[in-house]
């Protein structure tokens, strides 16, 4: 075993993999060494739970298949799961809080279907990490266990619901992490921290054990260092689920292999060629910040360089998808966690009088005041009188905007724009919950879209106030067209280093 402790968090997954392979380390030496880099920097708050034994039985296991040559690609690699998944107690010792005192101390019964399939594949857990309450929020404020924190600057954030799996990877204490994304949660934190992040299309990824927030938008994805990586994790993780009605019947996606497959015409020097890349004037607004204008702009020069073609098109809808993702989402919310009353499972209120005084104040004492809003929204926007108003408006909308993006893919193959209006701003900032949303603007359409999308590293802010804060670039793809996604930021890293940097602790 020759590959030295120190340098072991500076390799992402598709190089340990091949470590591994090599026996140049044993997952037992790299399970270790992240696990003292966790204890070190516990202060950044990305992980809710750890379980150090479970872990290294995990290593272990992984040691002797390998030794056997029963291994897979990611067979001994570790990496943590976002608190959002619930992990079989019994088997993993992790409790599920989905960041909510509603659940805290909760075990549940069974695995994920995302968590059993990437522990089929011979992956280490390291632990469960920290999210926005149920998922809801865009700085990881929410969580009733303590925000975590940028590991570019621990007095800002990381971007939300995902913080915690962003921080984790960004702050090299993982190689990798699972993440959610209902209206952006991979690919702001991605953003805000300087990783990769990918959405995939609704569907690819199974739902099944996954807690609900908005069932008709929530999407698994893998939070990573780079495309590789986050492709190897995904062909892992996706794949059809008959427990899942709304998982997409297709069968099983090799993603690297499609991310490596070279374009038709296209040569070593021109990755891209041929690749059309549509840049919708609505997501390059005056109120972009000039920082993340100019990091995005030299991102897509890049890809230009790699035999890309920019053309303008029009995502004309861009704006009324706050209004109506904020009025879908917290109607499904509302709905599904009508579940947590206190009856069978989670958090039940000490002293009450009768059932419904229970409910009120189980509810009450276990929902944080963000969760409790969107609840609030949604039971009004689903309520008599009012449901054909707003609710009934927003699914018309939402179609529309679909048709927006199938009217933009006429014209080109990938959409690219910013992922976020700004660079990550300072924890405890006071923000009304209004600023919070409209920070989504651009990753908003999307996922109403149920599409494939992306953030990938695109350089860092140069402005007084944000210096040297990451920016990500967002790509979009049609339906399915994962691999394509993948195949032009792995390009782009390939030229670019951008994705290779990493933070001082």
């Amino acid at each position: 075993m020759s590959a030295p402790q120190q340098a072991l968090h500076q390799l992402g997954v598709a190089a340990l993999g091949r470590a591994l392979a090599a026996r140049q380390v044993s997952s037992v030496e790299l399970t270790q060494a992240l696990q003292a880099r966790m204890a070190q920097h516990a202060g950044l708050g990305a992980f809710l739970a750890t379980n150090h034994e479970t872990a290294l039985a995990e290593a272990r296991a992984a040691d002797a298949a390998i030794a056997a040559g029963t291994a897979g690609p990611l067979t001994g690699i570790p990496l943590a799961h976002k608190d959002i998944f619930v992990t079989d107690y019994a088997r993993s010792g992790l409790p599920t809080t989905a960041g909510s005192q509603m659940l805290k101390g909760y075990a549940s019964p069974f695995d994920a279907t995302v968590v059993a399939r990437l522990v089929a594949a011979g992956t280490v857990t390291l632990g469960k990490l920290n999210c926005d309450e149920f998922a809801m929020g865009s700085a990881n404020e929410n969580s009733a266990y303590g925000p975590a924190r940028n590991p570019w600057d621990a007095t800002r954030v990381p971007g939300g619901s995902s913080g915690g799996s962003a921080t984790a990877v960004a702050a090299r204490l993982v190689p990798a992490a699972t993440g959610t994304d209902t209206g952006g949660s991979i690919r702001q934190p991605a953003s805000f921290t300087g990783i990769t992040g990918i959405k995939p299309t609704y569907g690819v990824c199974s739902r099944y054990g996954m807690v609900a927030f908005a069932s008709s938008l929530d999407q698994a994805g893998p939070m990573a260092r780079s495309a590789e990586d986050c492709a190897l994790l995904l062909s892992a993780m996706s794949g059809f689920d008959e427990r899942d009605a709304t998982s997409a019947e297709r069968p099983p996606q090799d993603f690297h292999a499609l991310m490596l497959e070279p374009r038709a015409g296209a040569s070593a020097a021109k990755p891209l060629q041929g690749l059309r890349i549509g840049l919708p004037k609505e997501f390059f607004p005056a109120a972009l910040a000039a920082d993340v204008n100019g990091a995005v702009r030299s991102a897509l020069t890049e890809l230009e360089k790699l035999g890309a073609a920019l053309v303008d098109v029009s995502l004309p809808r861009t704006e009324l998808s706050i209004p109506v993702y904020y009025l879908i989402a917290p109607a499904e919310a509302s709905s599904n966690l009508s579940r947590f009353d206190g009856v069978k499972f989670g958090h039940r209120a000490a002293q009450h009088g009768d059932l419904l005084d229970m409910y009120k104040k189980t509810r009450a004492e276990g929902f944080g005041p963000e969760v409790k809003r969107r609840i609030m929204i949604g039971t009004y926007v689903l309520s008599h009188g009012y449901y054909d108003a707003y609710y009934l408006q927003a699914q018309k909308l939402r179609r529309m905007i679909a048709d927006d993006f199938q009217a933009c893919f006429q014209h080109c193959d990938v959409i690219a724009g910013p992922v976020a209006p700004t660079v990550a701003w300072a924890l405890g900032q006071q923000r009304n919950p209004l600023q919070d949303y409209l920070a989504d603007i651009f990753t908003l359409p999307g996922s109403l879209a149920g599409l494939p999308a992306m953030s990938v590293p695109a350089g860092f802010a140069k402005s007084e106030e944000g210096g040297g804060l990451p920016v990500g670039l967002q790509l979009i793809g049609n339906y399915f067209q994962e691999g394509q996604l993948l195949h032009t930021a792995h390009a782009l890293q390939q030229a670019t280093d951008w994705h290779l940097k990493e933070p001082t602790l």
